[in-house]
């Protein structure tokens, strides 16, 4: 039974998510501050946390978010961040804190469990793949959710894990974004955010960075389109 983390200081939104995800089979665990989530976490390594962004306090959801992914050991938890606000620039900040998906409130439930049971679904559907994948400069190991690259390791996040497989799976091919977002993020056609690829595209090109400048082109952007890895 795949164990969930809700953290949100609205004991209310906690007790939605609780009902609403036990109903789907999972066990809920709840916090109400970035800091408590934390001692939890320690405690017990959720398969997914729920992270609201606007908490307060001493930790608020992306603080929380980037000493999550700044410790080995939670590199590759799932994160959903709930945000009050629509604003792209706070969607964008908690990407690149390291979200992997993002829920706003108000939030039909429907749509919440339908991003959980995804998030969920990719790690397990992940089993059995290939574990080596090789594209020129870099190598990335399915095992370890790592690129390598010269006698560099970058530790990935999940999704940048799932992203960047999908496309040195699918090598010379231009990749629309909605493309991207049905098969990395299991969303329905149509739908999704476009910035949601923008931003990790933009911390895989990060991550991969290399001085050599042999990455500095890896992942291409195809204006117009999407992007693509050239072999």
């Amino acid at each position: 039974m795949p164990y969930v983390l809700a953290v949100d200081d609205e004991q209310e939104v906690l007790g939605t998510l609780t009902r609403a995800l036990s109903r789907e089979g999972y066990e809920i665990g709840q916090s109400t501050s970035g800091n408590d989530a934390w001692q939890k976490i320690i405690n017990r390594r959720p398969d997914l946390v729920i992270l609201d962004i606007m908490m307060p306090g001493g930790m608020d959801g992306l603080q929380l978010c980037k000493k999550l992914r700044a410790d080995t050991r939670f590199t590759d938890l799932l994160i959903l961040f709930l945000t009050a606000s629509s604003k792209t620039d706070d969607i964008v900040a908690g990407l690149d804190a390291g979200g992997d998906d993002y829920v706003t409130k108000p939030f039909e439930l429907a749509e919440l469990t339908a991003r959980v049971r995804s998030l969920l679904r990719r790690t397990l559907s992940e089993e059995g793949e290939n574990t080596i994948l090789e594209i020129g400069p870099v190598q990335l190991d399915s095992d370890t959710y790592q690129a390598h690259v010269n006698e560099k390791s970058i530790q990935l996040t999940a999704t940048e894990h799932r992203l960047l497989r999908y496309l040195m799976e699918h090598p010379n091919q231009a990749l629309s974004t909605q493309r991207l977002l049905e098969a990395v993020w299991d969303y329905p056609p149509r739908t999704g955010d476009p910035d949601l690829v923008r931003a990790h595209i933009r911390n895989l090109r990060a991550k991969l960075d290399d001085e050599s400048g042999l990455t500095l082109n890896f992942i291409r952007t195809i204006h117009g389109v999407g992007y693509m890895v050239s072999t």
